[in-house]
């Protein structure tokens, strides 16, 4: 019997074996960092399809492709399923004013210029720009948007966001010529992007300090 077990086993390519076991752990962690909005899904998509770049399995960056688009989607549909229930809600919204303080004032109020602009395509570019989806989205919800104008707008955001970020996974991929190497490249550069808003913010708030200071 272990003979037999150990010739299954065996007979079985590890590329395989990988995929079995990432892709569906590709598309829990999209969905999960997209519904709570601390885990860096762009440096998960982008690792991903660096590792499909250097397998031979064919179609492998295209169903990382999909995994990434179709978890993104699942997650942002439930997060704002989430927020427009809890608008309703008899004691309030809490989750609309934990989404809210994800949102700089700034942000936030630009993003409901800009929805009042250009309707639900500005859905697109907040995937696409660093800490650009939570203040559209709560905007999305304060105008009471629709959740099938949300979904119209979110489907083609959700594409663009893993075509993006897939294309920074093969150019890691293509520049290394071991798969970790590539990871580490596109890791520090996605954290990198993600980090530049908050440190921009900080940086205007201690300005904004030392202008109110006194003389």
């Amino acid at each position: 019997m272990r003979d037999v077990v150990r010739d299954v086993l065996g007979s079985v390519p590890p590329e395989s074996a990988q995929q079995a076991v990432g892709y569906p752990s590709l598309f829990l962690l999209v969905a999960f960092g997209s519904l709570v909005p601390v885990v860096p899904t762009g440096a998960l998509v982008s690792s991903a399809a660096v590792v499909a770049f250097h397998q031979t399995a064919p179609f492998s960056l295209l169903v990382v492709f999909g995994v990434s688009a179709s978890a993104a989607f699942l997650g942002d549909i439930a997060l704002y399923w989430l927020g427009q229930h809890g608008m309703d809600a008899r004691n309030g919204s809490r989750r609309l004013e934990r989404l809210r303080e994800r949102a700089a004032p700034d942000r936030l109020e630009t993003a409901q210029r800009k929805l009042d602009e250009h309707g639900v395509m500005v859905l697109v570019l907040s995937r696409l720009v660093p800490a650009g989806r939570i203040p559209v989205m709560v905007a999305c919800l304060l105008a009471r948007m629709p959740v099938r104008w949300f979904v119209r707008g979110d489907v083609p955001a959700c594409l663009a966001w893993a075509a993006a970020y897939q294309l920074i996974g093969i150019l890691g991929g293509s520049l290394f010529s071991e798969p970790w190497q590539g990871v580490v490249a596109v890791v520090a550069v996605t954290l990198a992007v993600g980090a530049v808003p908050p440190v921009r913010r900080r940086l205007s708030s201690r300005r904004a300090d030392g202008g109110r200071a006194p003389g």
